[in-house]
């Protein structure tokens, strides 16, 4: 949001003082939502020059067309292992495709950074490289570059398993990252904070029922169907645009204002962010009020990507109380007529230690507010603090996912039958918005395993340009998910978030696709490359029977 109004005021080649920005409901972000298109800047210039306002709304089919794309990736990748099953090294040589235009290198970087992943590998070798193309420019979409480097792992993995005789599970579990390693760093330089990998893998083993698959794959095939199973480990790196600020102000009214830079567009910012200060500062839920998505209110603020939101907004707004209880207590010690040290703060009032004098955390503020005479000048004023950090630490939530599949061998139509997943946000704040947070983005992974792809004919026209031929995803498209959440807190931040937002994308490609290649390993078949629509998988099918 803050950006757009550079950007604007860059275009207009105003001061950016000139420019207001408001951002309401979007319906979603995912990277693709959040970024300055032409058409915003233009429509602000055609209302200078014709001095009326200007609204431009955007078909379906611009979108298709121009808005940016994602996840364009080509990559060719080996595994190296030993007798016993032991990684050795990974090699992979990655070719991006821009579009037409560079708007983002983060996909190909923060893809090479994980693509190690959760697993021990002494050596790794990665060449990445970036094309310009005649497509659409692709930039960040929800886990930018993570879904594809756990796509290649996980793959490899599988295959090594199938062609050295080993098995799928007992080979991750010999690979993984012990927590007793931890901060373990990988070949490629990226140091992951915490966690317990091998912990997460059999949790959801366990979740999915893993041992009772063979009878499900046995009741499967008397009704006609190849069943397969799947398993991907993930890591994920969330880092986003690092500045971020939060304001919080106690009103003499009654009420708590957070005016704070990371918006939101259907993460319910407004009360995933509104319970720790409740907590903090001991004032009701309801009498708390956010405020985002207004330039003239918000100075500084990286929006909502990368899983940042939580995790930045939780340091500064637990600082921001922390400095608002520092001050009260002061003021409380006034107009309790003792010294500072003797308050204590808790469930909203200051009290004089071992005694019932106190006062109220809203009195506090409308003393200072007031300016009382007994007051000294710094402590006059609202009751306030504002904290703003430029952030250098990443985040690193993982977890494991767990899909089956049924496969119809007559029409290569795949079913997803069940799906389970454990994913380690750190801590969860309000478990029900990750909930919901895990089960849209497994819902995104799935579309593009499955169905979703901007298709271009050998003259560069888009052939997917309307929901008439793109697919995506619907409620009859997955069965009810099975996820729990893992809490192993952070050490990088106060509240020991890691993110929850784009976990359940991350493994889900590579999880889908294994479990297809598991149904179809029967029939010889050892991979499917994405999407796995019925054509590619009954091709697939028939390529290996050799007609």
């Amino acid at each position: 949001m803050v950006q757009h109004k550079v950007g604007i005021a860059n275009v207009l080649n105003v001061d950016p003082d000139r420019v207001r920005v408001i951002f309401r409901d979007i319906g979603g972000n995912f990277g693709t939502r959040g970024m300055l298109y032409p058409e915003a800047p233009l429509a602000a210039w055609a209302a200078r020059r014709i001095g009326r306002p200007v609204k431009w709304r955007g078909e379906r089919v611009d979108c298709f067309l121009s808005d940016y794309h994602g996840r364009d990736l080509e990559a060719e990748a080996e595994l190296a292992l030993d007798a016993d099953g032991n990684f050795l090294a990974v090699r992979a040589n990655l070719v991006s495709n821009l579009g037409a235009v560079t708007c983002s290198w983060v996909p190909l970087n923060k893809g090479v950074g994980i693509l190690p992943s959760v697993y021990r590998i002494p050596a790794a070798h990665f060449r990445a490289r970036a094309v310009l193309s005649t497509t659409a420019p692709t930039s960040v979409y929800r886990s930018a570059g993570r879904p594809e480097a756990m796509f290649i792992i996980e793959r490899l993995i599988d295959l090594a398993a199938r062609q050295a005789g080993f098995d799928r599970v007992g080979l991750r579990r010999r690979n993984l990252v012990p927590p007793d390693a931890m901060p373990f760093t990988n070949p490629v330089g990226v140091t992951y904070d915490n966690g317990d990998y091998p912990r997460s893998m059999e949790w959801c083993l366990r979740l999915a029922d893993w041992d009772g698959f063979p009878a499900r794959k046995a009741a499967s095939l008397r009704r006609g169907r190849l069943r397969g199973i799947g398993l991907a480990n993930y890591v994920e790196i969330t880092t986003g645009v690092p500045r971020e600020r939060t304001e919080i102000t106690v009103l003499p009214e009654g009420r708590v204002e957070i005016v704070i830079g990371t918006m939101s567009s259907g993460q319910g910012h407004e009360t995933s962010f509104a319970q720790p200060v409740s907590e903090w500062l001991g004032v009701p839920f309801d009498q708390i009020d956010l405020v985002q998505g207004d330039t003239d209110r918000v100075t500084v603020g990286g929006g909502s990507n990368s899983g940042r939101s939580m995790r930045y907004a939780g340091i500064l707004m637990g600082r921001a109380a922390d400095a608002i209880i520092a001050t009260g207590r002061k003021i409380a010690g006034f107009l309790l007529e003792t010294d500072a040290a003797d308050i204590e703060f808790a469930e909203g009032r200051f009290r004089v230690a071992g005694t019932d004098r106190s006062v109220g955390l809203f009195d506090v503020a409308k003393a200072a507010a007031d300016g009382r005479a007994d007051l000294p000048e710094p402590l006059k004023g609202p009751l306030a603090s504002a904290q703003e950090e430029v952030f250098k630490v990443a985040g690193f939530p993982y977890g494991t996912h767990v899909c089956e599949v049924e496969v119809d061998p007559e029409t290569g139509a795949v079913e997803i039958v069940a799906y389970a997943g454990i994913d380690d946000v750190g801590r969860a704040v309000n478990p029900m918005i990750v909930d919901g947070q895990t089960h849209g983005a497994i819902v995104q992974g799935v579309g593009q395993a499955l169905m979703e792809l901007c298709d271009y004919d050998a003259a560069g026209q888009l052939r997917s340009a309307t929901f008439m031929d793109y697919a995506v995803p619907r409620a009859d498209s997955v069965p009810s998910f099975v996820t729990e959440i893992s809490e192993i807190p952070s050490p990088t931040n106060p509240l020991g978030v890691r993110a929850g937002g784009e976990g359940g994308t991350t493994p889900a490609l590579a999880v889908v696709v294994n479990a297809i290649v598991d149904a179809l390993s029967e029939l010889g078949v050892t991979h499917v490359e994405m999407p796995a629509t019925p054509e590619r998988v009954w091709r697939a099918m028939r390529a290996a029977a050799g007609s």
